[in-house]
């Protein structure tokens, strides 16, 4: 795919050419060649926005890939209908990164497209209603009915409608069946109009006009203009508070908020009789979405050993590309990604800081902040689609020259890279799952670094086990930072028995002896507990004691969670919902009992056992809006929350000092789970979680709940025996053909009826094993869920010699393969996922 772009397309502006591919965010195999208009020719330049009409009716948001003369040979080409840049929205190393990435994650380069460009940036058509200007409803064939007449009568007041002004004119939700009957009575004709999604932020400002600015004697006039009408001097003299018009003249010209200016309680009509008058005026301006903060502090010095490690770190990038900086949880990484930023962004390059959550960019984001003020941007998924623009244009003009954002702060417009840090890089949240591309975020940045000619630092606690080999191998540079910051010293492992527990009646709701003291000791010295259970919800599954009956959802093969809150049942797949029933519905028993604890659960019986204890939880479910993680940090921070339940959420990258014990509430679910990866997740997550604890001077003190406390795992975990886990693994992958050592392919068949998508999985796997290569094949079998959404799933597994050339020619067959049975009349409804390197 790269072959489609030379370096001389990518550099050049247009010179005389009549055509331009263009990169559409839709998903097919390839570009599709527009003619450029003659008036359009001089502005054409690889990576500006251009709008093309796709199909009949579809208009669309394009990027120039490429500009030649070439005519397409399969179609007569459609000209670019306008451009919406002065300057390239995307560079060509971008669209380079593009290529590549569509190329390795086996999907379309559109796809790509769509994920990069924020959605601010797409253009959107909307469907609208005109009158037909032929349409004589005294001559018409056709009648209308009561519905029809009120359409056409709001259109002799509004020149186009909208589908959704058409259901508010008529009082109802479906629309199309009148809109279709309109159209086939010729009284109306449809038509798309394309509306930019971004719009920038206009604040109305208010100032002195300037004579009274400028005078003294005009602004004592009007104050005593205004004596005995209280609100209009309240207004002038809050106005005077923060604009001293005399002694900074300046700010007079910038003006004052209307908003700030009113937000005490002031009376906007005094405010407008005061512009009536003359005194003040009032003007639109644009501003930024994204504010501007000052640096507070420099970088802290270093200790002895984070000078060493950062020492280190510059000798390896002298030599390799990527450096693994594995240091424990606390020793302080952060400070030294401080002082490599400093030294990348005055050097005139750009640095990327990519974090796996959003959770944990929260508290970094304030620590960064006041080291790197305005320099730094922020991105992520909880930013509205017009501050995302605004982040991505601030990339692009230079205002960011350092960003800090997940996985999606991949794609922004980076031209010199300088630097990019993948801080958590274990993490499997840097896993893309769906849709297209499904990358993950930490190999797609080595290989944006790559093209940027850029160094990586990958930071983690417990990396990930691919890493570590590369390290260990030479391939990475390796550098290790095992000390706590200060006097911090690594928590004290315990593990609580279940089972015993149980025996002995000790366990009150799920919670083991041990776990409740180290709780109770740690409130009665006013310091704080995390407990983390890596299950939202209240209970999992509800069942019924006498049949045992389970809610299961009607389109998920999975059961559905008991959500106390809400009080009702919920798929986590789907998001299909129903209340929870009064009786059994199988057998009409009103013996229904909770499985299971999740995070809600949890969060009631702590209420019970602790009730002296302000308890807090940050799940899914607590953080769905913008600032739902600030607050509960902020909560957390000042000191408002003595015990926090948690998902994963709280198991990376959050330092607060008075966490004196974790608690992890089922260790065993962790590791039970079907995949080959089980026990290393088991490993970082617990290691993580219990990296929480003890960060300054009183030592950290972490429970561990389980069933089966002899696992292997466990021990590791406790002796922090990170090499020794590391080396069992590697055996047990060697042995049974595992990444690190192959390359991984899951493919996924999807269909709503499960015999063709069994065929389907079959017919695949068949021609799958005449490829030439060295490889393994494994499946199909049903998925782990066996049915998401009405669409049943079969999973083949394929195991590749890791050479580049096996895995080019793995997935050039595989195209051509998949090509030839979607061509198949039964197979044309199924749908292949394919999912290189799965997490």
């Amino acid at each position: 795919m790269e072959s489609l772009f030379g370096d001389q397309d990518f550099l050049d502006k247009n010179s005389g050419n009549n055509f331009a591919d263009i990169i559409l965010p839709v998903p097919i195999p390839r570009m599709f060649t527009y003619r450029i208009p003659s008036a359009l020719k001089s502005e054409i330049q690889i990576g500006l926005r251009v709008i093309v009409q796709f199909g009949k009716k579809k208009v669309l948001t394009g990027i120039i890939g490429k500009v030649h003369n070439k005519p397409p040979q399969a179609y007569d080409a459609k000209p670019i209908l306008d451009i919406l840049d002065s300057e390239p929205s995307v560079n060509p190393l971008q669209i380079r990164f593009w290529v590549w990435m569509a190329e390795y994650y086996f999907c379309h380069i559109g796809e790509v497209m769509f994920a990069a460009l924020p959605s601010g940036l797409r253009l959107s058509s909307e469907s609208k209603i005109q009158v037909n200007p032929n349409f004589d409803p005294d001559t018409s064939k056709y009648p209308l009915d009561i519905r029809e007449e009120k359409i056409l009568e709001a259109l002799e007041n509004q020149a186009e409608l909208s589908y959704e002004d058409c259901e508010k004119i008529l009082g109802i939700k479906t629309i199309h069946p009148i809109i279709k009957s309109l159209v086939a009575k010729e009284a109306i004709l449809i038509f798309e109009k394309v509306q930019d999604k971004y719009t920038p932020k206009v604040e109305t400002r208010i100032r002195l006009v300037p004579e009274i600015a400028k005078d003294k004697n005009a602004l004592q006039a009007v104050f005593e203009a205004v004596q005995g009408k209280p609100k209009q001097e309240s207004i002038l003299l809050k106005f005077l508070r923060d604009i001293p018009v005399f002694q900074r003249p300046e700010l007079n010209e910038k003006g004052l908020d209307k908003a700030t200016l009113l937000e005490e309680g002031d009376s906007e009509s005094s405010l407008k009789t005061l512009i009536k008058n003359g005194v003040f005026e009032s003007f639109k301006q644009i501003v930024n979405r994204i504010e501007e903060v000052e640096a507070e502090r420099k970088a802290y010095a270093l200790s002895s050993s984070q000078q060493a490690a950062f020492d280190e770190i510059k000798g390896h990038f002298e030599t390799k590309q990527t450096v693994l900086l594995h240091g424990v949880t606390g020793s302080g990484k952060t400070e030294i990604y401080i002082q490599l930023i400093e030294e990348v962004i005055d050097s005139g390059s750009q640095v990327l800081l990519l974090l796996p959550e959003i959770a944990l960019t929260t508290q970094i984001v304030g620590r960064l902040k006041q080291v790197f003020g305005s320099k730094m941007g922020v991105f992520h998924s909880k930013y509205s689609d017009n501050e995302r623009v605004e982040v991505w244009n601030g990339v692009l003009s230079g205002r960011f020259p350092f960003v800090v954002g997940v996985r999606s702060s991949i794609f922004l417009p980076f031209d010199s890279l300088g630097l990019v840090i993948i801080d958590e890089e274990h993490e499997p949240s840097n896993k893309q799952f769906d849709p297209a591309p499904r990358f993950h975020a930490r190999d797609a940045a080595i290989m944006l670094a790559y093209f940027h000619q850029a160094k990586t630092l990958l930071g983690s606690a417990t990396p990930s086990f691919e890493s570590y080999s590369n390290a260990s191998q030479g391939k990475y540079g390796y550098v290790s930072l095992d000390h706590r910051f200060g006097d911090a010293t690594l928590p004290e492992f315990h593990l609580a028995n279940l089972s015993a527990d149980r025996k002995k009646n000790l366990l009150k709701l799920d919670s083991t002896r041990l776990l409740r003291e180290k709780i109770q000791q740690a409130l009665d010295q006013q310091q704080q507990v995390l407990i983390f259970q890596n299950r939202r919800g209240y209970s999992p599954y509800v069942q019924c004691e006498d049949c045992g009956w389970t809610g299961q959802c009607v389109q998920c093969d999975v059961s559905l969670t008991y959500h106390q809150f809400a009080e009702e049942l919920r798929c986590h797949y789907c998001g299909y919902k129903e209340k929870i029933p009064q009786s059994c519905p199988a057998c009409g028993s009103t013996q229904l009992s909770l499985e299971g604890m999740g995070t809600e659960r949890i969060e009631e019986s702590l209420s019970l056992l602790f009730p002296e204890a302000r308890l807090g939880r940050m799940d899914l479910d607590t953080t769905r809006n913008k600032h739902g993680y600030q607050r509960i940090l902020d909560e957390f921070a000042a000191g408002q929350i003595d015990i926090l339940v948690g998902t994963q959420m709280i198991t990376k990258g959050l330092d607060f000092g008075n966490v004196s014990v974790v608690g992890i509430w089922d260790g065993d679910r962790i590791l039970n789970f079907p995949d080959f990866r089980s026990g290393e997740r088991a490993f970082q997550q617990i290691t993580q979680v219990a990296g929480r604890a003890g960060r300054r001077e009183v030592k950290g003190q972490v429970i561990i709940q389980s069933r089966k406390p002899e696992n292997e795992v466990f021990e590791n975990i406790i002796r922090g025996d990170y090499l020794e886990y590391f080396r069992q693994e590697m055996m047990d992958r060697k042995k049974y053909y595992y990444p690190p050592y192959v390359k991984l392919i899951k493919i996924t068949t999807r269909h709503t009826d499960f015999k063709t998508a069994e065929k389907a999985a079959h017919a695949l796997h068949h021609q799958m094993a005449k490829i030439p290569i060295k490889k393994i094949v494994l499946g199909p079998e049903k998925g782990v869920i066996a049915r998401i959404k009405n669409q049943y799933q079969l999973e083949s597994l394929i195991k590749l010699e890791k050479s580049g050339v096996t895995q080019s020619v793995f997935k050039e067959n595989l195209t051509r393969i998949i090509e030839e049975l979607q061509a198949v009349p039964d197979f044309r409804s199924v749908r292949w996922v394919v999912d290189v390197d799965p997490s």
